[in-house]
This record gives structure tokens, C-alpha cells and sequence, in this order.
């Protein structure tokens, strides 16, 4: 074994609640395959090392059990039998199981990532560390519900947190591991390899740039480690694709330079601000590409008012090339990037317009701020819906008389694109329901959710149908 290997380096990032230290395993290392002489290819010291840094994660909620009471004594088929003979009495809340998890140790004085999904609706966190019976009781250093990443820390010291890799050293066909909790069975290791890599509109969180697995991951596995064969963690395990609840071999986990800038934000502020740039995108067909001199990047398809890109003096039709010399290969891409960098963070541009390039300066808003001009919005099936603004009418030149949810975004890839929605259509139908509030868009979309339907939309004044599933 390569010593460079055994070797780390430390990271140290300041923060408002103290100082947490990243264990870092060396950069580029070899990629090689086992000699084939005389011996057992055996992981059995690396997953060692890694094993003692994964944390089992239990979650209890609060019940008030007086009003469940309540629900069952007005039910009518209790009644039926009862009548009013048994009166509810007041009982005090209890604690009820919930949940249990996985969770990685990042520094030695407690600091723990987990899935965001495995903290819902926790009131209590309790958390066991490897070779120690001690039941910590955790609390909640931040969550963001976008990424599915959140940060708990246990009262504790001398802990042994996992070494951190980067993701530009994770190749297709590495073989990895995933470590957790699966069923609550204990801690478990099954072996598998990257099957892709930037895998996104999965349909599990609202960014997502997921590292793709065979290696076995169940229920109780969220929040746990996957890792390399050198035992870096190259991400933290997210959800499976099923339809029955089983593994299928296809496991997804959030990639280790994500888990570093959210895990960082989270402990400093306590939540995640994002930056924001104001335009809508679109990627760049091969219908497209005939009207460029570049085959890559994000084209914005709009530029909304008052926003950091309308100051900048984007334009709709600019095909953004690179952001701060980063090239930008499709638009989520474009995404990904801006919305790890910070608000007030500023930027510079590289775009393409009517064949020519140009270089601008922009600096971010903050994508949690209050964007009035935007008005209400929802995110559902692939479309970002918005309220018909005044604003949004004017730009858009759409009539008083239409009324509808205006289509901001259409997500690349998804099932909306396939069926054929585009940026600037007005959603005003879902079979015989009219859709006029982002309530009634809810309501029609759950109710038809997965089933072929009718959708109308208004796209510069003619209507045009189209069918979704």
C-alpha cells in the first residue's frame, strides 16, 4: 500500500460555532487493478478505518396521544358500538419511534452529515458510535432541504472523522462501498461500483448531481458513507430507485464536493444561502447549434426584471459559455455552479451572442431573497410554474384576458420537456380542470399524477395541447 495513501492533510474552515477540521486523503491517487499473484484482494483495513466513522441515527417524535384518542372516539364506526358510554381522557404526549439512519463523523469533536429526509419530523436524535455502547443525544446544526444534506452534533470528543475525497478523482467503474444502517440490522458494508456520474432529474431533490451505485443501499442506509477502495468519502448515500421497496442496483448518493460546500455553509450559518443569477435557461439542440459557433453551454431563454442578469446586460439568445473560466457544458451545469457559490459573490461571464464573445461581470443575488417581481412560484413534474405577475404580463406581452400559471422553466431531460413544454407557455388546463391559482395547478397534477393526461397551454396566443404522463 502506497504510504502516500496513509498520508492526509488538514483543512481547517473557521466558523461562527468553532472550528471544524476536514480529514483530507490525498489528492490523485493511482487507479490500478490487484496483481493477480498469490493473494486475497481484501479491503478489510481500509473499511476499518472508514467503518469507525459512520453513526447510527435514531429519531423518536413526539405524539399527542389525547388527540389521537379524540379521532377514534368520533369515528362512526366506533361509535356504533360504543355510543358515548367512553369518554377521552387526557393523556401526556409520547415519544414514538420514527426513523433510523446513517450518518458520517466529520471532525472529532462530534460534527455529523446525514440526509435531511432522515431528521423529518424528529423532536429527539439519538446517535450510537462504533465499539461505544453510549447512546449521544444530537442536536441540529442545520438542514437544507434542497440538497437532502443536514448537519447534527453529539457531545462528544476524540471521535475519528472519515477522510474527504473530491469528486474529480472518482472514475466510472471505481469501486466503492456503501456503509450503514440498513433495517436497523447494524452497521453494514456492501461493495459495488461508480455505475455514472452528474446524474440528475431523478426526481429526488431539487439539485441534484448524483454519483449512481450498484452497491446495495436499503432503507436505514440514508445518510451513510460511500467510499472509495482507499476509504475516502466520495459521497453521502441519498435514496434507491424501486418499485418495491428492495434493492435493484440502483443507488444514488450526493457527491462528496456538494456534501463540503453545503456541510460548510450549514455549520457556519446554520442554513444554506445560494446565488442567483435571474434568467431562465434552455440547452442547446442540434437544431440550435446551427445558429452558434459553440456546440456547448446554457442558452437563457429570459431575463428577469430587476434581477443581477438584467443589470449586467444580459440578453435572451446569450449562450453562456464558462462562469469565472469554468466551462459550462449544458444548463445544468450553469445551475450547479451558481447556486454553490454565495450571494454577493461576483462572477465573470463568458457568452456567445450573434457569434461573437463577450465577457461581463455580475454580481449574485440571493436565490432565498425576496423576489417580488417573481411573485409566487411552484416546482412540480419537471415545470417551474409562476403566478401571472403584471411584471411577467408586460414582458411577455401576454393579454389580461389569459389567465394561467406562467411556465418560467422546464427542467432538461425531464418528462415536461419530452412532451413538449417550453419557457413562455401559459399552463391553462389539466383535462377538464382550468388552472387559474398555483392551487388548482397542486390539485390537478395530484390528482392525474402518474397517468397519461391532457394539458392545455397558451404559447403567443394560440393553444396549442399537449399530452404528459
Amino acid at each position: 500500500m502506497h504510504k502516500s495513501i496513509l498520508l492526509s492533510t488538514l483543512l481547517s474552515v473557521t466558523l461562527l460555532a468553532g472550528t471544524v477540521t476536514f480529514k483530507e486523503a490525498s489528492s490523485n491517487p493511482i487507479h490500478k487493478l490487484p496483481s493477480g499473484k498469490n493473494e486475497i484482494l481484501s479491503f478489510h483495513e481500509i473499511l476499518k478505518d472508514s467503518m469507525n466513522s459512520v453513526v447510527n441515527i435514531s429519531t423518536k417524535t413526539i405524539v399527542q396521544n389525547n388527540q389521537a384518542q379524540n379521532r377514534l372516539y368520533n369515528d362512526p364506526f366506533f361509535q356504533e358500538f360504543f355510543g358515548n358510554r367512553i369518554q377521552p381522557q387526557h393523556q401526556a404526549p409520547s415519544l414514538r419511534d420514527n426513523a433510523l439512519g446513517s450518518g458520517v463523523i466529520i471532525s472529532s469533536d462530534g460534527y455529523i452529515v446525514t440526509n435531511n429526509h432522515v431528521l423529518t419530523d424528529a423532536d429527539e436524535i439519538a446517535v450510537t458510535v462504533k465499539g461505544n455502547e453510549k447512546v449521544y443525544k444530537a442536536k441540529v446544526i442545520g438542514k437544507d432541504k434542497d440538497s437532502d444534506l443536514a448537519v447534527i452534533k453529539i457531545d462528544a470528543k476524540n471521535l475519528k472523522p472519515i477522510k474527504m475525497g473530491h469528486i474529480k478523482d472518482v472514475l466510472l467503474g471505481d469501486v466503492v462501498f456503501a456503509i450503514g444502517n440498513p433495517f436497523g440490522v447494524g452497521e453494514t458494508v456492501t461493495q459495488g461500483i461508480v455505475s455514472a456520474l452528474n446524474k440528475d432529474h431523478v426526481g429526488i431533490n431539487k439539485y441534484e448531481h448524483f454519483i449512481q451505485t450498484d452497491a446495495s443501499i436499503n432503507p436505514g442506509n440514508s445518510g451513510g458513507a460511500l467510499i472509495d477502495s482507499r476509504g475516502a468519502l466520495i459521497g453521502i448515500n441519498a435514496a434507491i430507485l424501486s418499485q418495491t421497496g428492495g434493492n435493484h442496483g440502483i443507488g444514488f448518493s450526493i457527491p462528496i464536493d456538494m456534501v463540503r460546500n453545503v456541510v460548510t455553509k450549514l455549520i457556519e450559518k446554520g442554513k444554506v444561502s445560494r446565488g442567483y443569477m435571474g434568467v431562465n435557461i434552455a440547452k442547446l439542440t442540434p437544431e440550435l447549434q446551427k445558429l452558434y459557433s459553440h456546440i456547448k453551454g446554457a442558452i437563457i431563454t429570459d431575463v428577469q426584471a430587476n434581477t443581477p442578469a438584467q443589470k449586467a446586460g444580459l440578453q435572451r439568445g446569450d449562450l453562456i459559455l464558462k462562469i469565472n473560466n469554468r466551462e459550462i457544458a449544458n444548463p445544468s451545469d450553469l445551475q450547479r455552479y451558481i447556486v454553490s457559490l454565495n450571494p454577493n459573490d461576483t462572477i465573470t461571464i463568458l457568452f456567445e451572442r450573434n457569434k461573437k464573445e463577450f465577457t461581463k461581470q455580475l454580481t449574485l443575488g440571493d436565490l432565498n431573497g425576496d423576489h417580488h417581481y417573481l411573485g409566487k412560484y411552484i416546482e412540480i413534474e419537471g415545470l417551474r410554474l409562476s403566478e401571472l405577475t403584471n411584471t411577467i404580463r408586460e414582458e411577455q406581452r401576454i393579454s389580461p384576458d389569459v389567465k394561467g400559471l406562467f411556465i418560467e422553466g422546464v427542467l432538461e431531460r425531464s418528462q415536461a420537456e419530452i412532451s413538449g413544454f417550453i419557457p413562455g407557455d401559459v399552463l391553462i388546463q389539466i383535462e377538464d380542470q382550468k388552472i387559474e391559482t398555483i392551487e388548482d395547478a397542486k390539485r390537478a397534477f395530484a390528482h392525474y399524477k402518474g397517468v397519461a393526461k391532457r394539458i392545455y397551454v397558451n404559447r403567443g396566443g394560440f393553444i396549442v395541447l399537449l399530452v404528459s404522463r
